[in-house]
């Protein structure tokens, strides 16, 4: 059996409400990096489809991008999933992680 992206071990869980706080999230997962870490981070976002689709394309670009300006490890995995009644949320690990996980 396959697991959940919810289950994946996090560090930290964002709960963003506007586009001000993806960019901050951003930048913290930028900062601390993927590369070797046994934890990802995990983004909840509000359940309105048209800001989740532009917070989340923000945040997995704005990491992709910032990782790469950076010069550092950018191979990430990232699972989009139904989190709960009132969020929709990212899930993004080191793809060894996700290996690990059998992800």
């Amino acid at each position: 059996m396959e697991m959940h992206p919810r289950n994946l071990p996090v560090y930290k869980t964002f709960e963003l409400s506007d586009m001000v706080d993806a960019v901050h999230a951003v930048d913290e997962m930028v900062e601390a990096g993927f590369a070797g870490r046994d934890r990802g981070y995990r983004v909840l976002m509000p359940k309105d489809k048209k800001t989740a689709q532009r917070m989340g394309y923000a945040v997995t670009t704005g990491v992709s991008s910032g990782l790469r300006q950076r010069g550092m490890h950018r191979n990430i995995k990232y699972w989009t999933y139904h989190h709960d009644a009132d969020h929709y949320g990212i899930v993004l690990v080191d793809s060894a992680l996700a290996e690990r996980f059998g992800m």
